[in-house]
């Protein structure tokens, strides 16, 4: 069992409960609008405190009313919403994506009126909103904002801030829910052109090894119930009585070679990080050029990452790869580089096979 299952004492529950009970669970936060009432509120209160005018203690009375209907109608409207986010399968660093929020109000018979929901991220401010008007009782509401990313990587959401001003915008009433999702933004990418292939070499391979759909011939045998008559081989089959399919062969070619250096020298650090992240985009142009091109890709690192990728399975291995990668020191590069050149001797596994370079 676990520390966090393990039961608690009664002393520390009792702290929890004393910590949930005097921790607010609303943030009340003054509009403009509302220092102004709230200037004119006093204002009217220590006139009539020192005039004693019954009329100025009914203003006054008026005043503070709507203050107190203001937080009763605002927090009315914070409860028992249920707010969700829906991120895009994928994004990239430069092009503008769709993030979906969705806000259902749990409530039977009361709405919610003018809830704002801001997307958190950690480590960045937050900048985002949608706006909602009214959700019904009982129902939805879906909203998106549009975002455009900088920089690749992991792109940590931490939670919502749901906020109202309703009714009277005299005050911004708000609460904070967790809600955590990760959306891995990739590196941008330029379209890149390649040389032309070396003579004699076929988009999508080069070599013929066992039986597959390419376009050379690996045997030929006796047609059989069930064969594609596309395959038959016409001129043995005009020699013999008997139909002769020709059974194609798998073409295969090796795999082009990206190499990116990322150790991270000592004593370099802005100058590496921008270079690195031109190196970084580089090869994602290269690679996603090669792979619509019909070659097998493999990325790899100077400390021994890699990902391979292909029409098969497409770029997101590869773009994925590349957007997660880090540098490394040169002290942590030789402590990789040796664990891996360990490991693969300890398991008795075969060596890579030979890959040619782009």
């Amino acid at each position: 069992m676990s520390a966090a299952d393990a039961p608690k004492s009664p002393l520390a529950r009792v702290l929890g409960r004393l910590v949930r009970l005097f921790t607010p669970p609303r943030r009340l936060k003054f509009t403009r609008e509302g220092k102004y009432y709230l200037g004119i509120t006093l204002g009217v209160g220590f006139a009539a405190i020192n005039t004693g005018n019954n009329l100025l203690y009914l203003l006054l009375g008026m005043l503070l009313s709507l203050i107190v209907v203001s937080g009763v109608m605002s927090d009315l409207s914070l409860r028992k919403l249920t707010v969700t986010r829906r991120l895009p399968a994928r994004a990239q660093v430069g092009r503008p994506h769709l993030v979906e929020i969705e806000v259902y109000n749990h409530k039977k018979s009361v709405p919610s009126y003018a809830i704002e929901v801001e997307d958190l991220r950690a480590g960045q401010p937050a900048d985002k909103r949608c706006f909602f008007l009214k959700i019904s009782p009982a129902s939805a509401q879906v909203a998106a904002y549009r975002r455009t990313p900088a920089k690749r990587g992991r792109d940590r959401h931490t939670g919502f801030r749901i906020a109202t001003r309703f009714p009277f915008g005299l005050f911004e009433k708000s609460r904070e829910v967790l809600a955590e999702g990760d959306l891995v933004i990739y590196p941008a990418v330029d379209p890149r052109s390649l040389p032309p292939q070396e003579g004699g070499r076929r988009q999508g391979g080069t070599a013929t090894t066992g039986r597959g759909g390419g376009d050379e011939t690996h045997s030929l045998r006796l047609m059989r119930d069930g064969d594609d008559p596309r395959d038959i081989y016409w001129r043995k089959s005009t020699l013999t009585t008997d139909l002769v399919l020709r059974e194609r062969a798998r073409e295969t070619r090796p795999d082009v070679v990206i190499t990116l250096d990322s150790v991270r020298p000592k004593g370099a650090e802005e100058g590496f990080a921008q270079g690195f992240e031109r190196r970084i985009r580089e090869a994602a142009s290269r690679a996603v050029a090669h792979i619509k091109r019909g070659d097998g890709v493999v990325v790899r690192t100077t400390v021994g990452e890699r990902s391979r990728g292909d029409r098969t399975v497409g770029t997101d291995p590869i773009l994925r790869f590349l957007a997660l990668i880090e540098a490394v020191d040169e002290d942590r590069a030789a402590a990789l580089r040796a664990e891996r050149a360990v490991g693969p001797r300890a398991e008795g596994s075969a060596p890579a096979p030979p890959a040619r370079r782009a």
